[in-house]
């Protein structure tokens, strides 16, 4: 059953602090304040806002990237970690979902991260970016289809996807066929120039028509000093600015208030739920107009792992003269 009330959404359009993770959850949590001051319910923030993006990455060739790599891996989130609970304690208090991207840390990996907080304070999502994007294949590692989940939330069943995953369209069929009321977007922001900008915003529309949800998107900013300490080359720097478009869109494909694009702030509006049936009324692109006889997703929800163990000496891979288990494919293993 579709729900009928109206949910107040906030996308925060900050800047992060490249000074490192504590200046940036300051940021992220005066944010949310803000944002539960204005009657907001649900709240977005940016692509990897926490410690920030690694805007080096993209002005940066890979030999001189090493420093700031390695200053990123210092300064990225663990989950669980007094970042993330402290995150959680601001929902709790405020009674808001929550969705903020991180650079997690697990052990000798960096990955995109985007968790999703319900207003309780409980981390009821955690997932990685499943392709990073052209030059952050330098910086993070890939995630698996565990994290294209849609969970249930105080304001309704909440999907996320990070940046060009929404160029990926059996990600977001995943998320559409689980039946997303709110999809949550986020994007680096301060990135490529005014064409990213445009492309973001026909990306988003789409989104919201297809699946018949509501988009929250929150892009990031940077300002002016903070272009200049990632390169002093003013053609590069070029590449740091523009490419804003914080927004709220109906599953009508309509901006529910002025869009965002330069500068700090947030955006903020009413989604009313009732608009998702009166869409879906007329396009249900995973119900009465699918064909799934002729076209249909095959979605493999199993976490990615580098061990599997089994047996009760710690074996890895089917001991001699045993059977493998059922659910371990003879395609992952070879023939045993």
């Amino acid at each position: 059953m579709m729900r009928t009330d109206t949910v107040r959404a906030a996308a925060v359009q900050i800047a992060p602090d490249l000074s490192g993770r504590a200046g940036t959850m300051e940021r992220v949590l005066n944010a949310i304040a803000e944002a539960a001051g204005k009657g907001a319910g649900f709240i977005v923030f940016s692509e990897t806002f926490v410690p920030y993006y690694p805007y080096f990455s993209f002005v940066l060739p890979p030999v001189q990237q090493g420093a700031p790599h390695l200053e990123l891996y210092e300064e990225a989130v663990v989950v669980p970690s007094p970042e993330t609970e402290a995150v959680a304690q601001a929902a709790r208090r405020f009674g808001a979902v929550i969705v903020l991207g991180v650079n997690e840390r697990d052990h000798g990996s960096l990955y995109n991260t985007q968790l999703i907080f319900d207003a309780t304070g409980e981390l009821v999502l955690k997932r990685r970016k499943i392709t990073p994007t052209y030059h952050e294949r330098m910086v993070w590692g890939q995630g698996d289809g565990a994290g294209l989940k849609v969970v249930d939330t105080a304001v309704g069943r909440v999907g996320a996807l990070a940046c060009w995953e929404h160029y990926n369209p059996l990600a977001r069929y995943a998320l559409m066929s689980q039946h997303e009321e709110i999809h949550a977007a986020q994007f680096p922001g301060s990135l490529v120039g005014p064409i990213f900008r445009e492309q973001i915003e026909v990306t988003m529309r789409h989104h919201a028509l297809e699946a018949g949800c509501f988009v929250v998107n929150a892009t990031g900013w940077l300002s002016e000093e903070q272009i200049a300490s990632i390169h002093p080359d003013e053609k590069l720097q070029r590449g740091l600015r523009d490419g804003c478009m914080t927004c709220i869109v109906s599953p009508e494909g309509r901006h529910l208030a002025p869009p965002l694009t330069e500068g700090e702030g947030m955006v903020v509006a009413d989604l009313d739920m009732r608009l998702i049936t009166k869409r879906k009324r007329m396009m249900d692109s995973v119900g009465h107009y699918a064909r799934p006889e002729l076209l249909h997703l095959v979605h493999d929800t199993r976490e990615a792992s580098t061990r599997h163990v089994f047996g009760t000496a710690d074996e890895v891979g089917p001991p001699e003269g045993r059977t493998m288990p059922a659910e371990l494919s003879e395609k992952e293993y070879g023939s045993v």
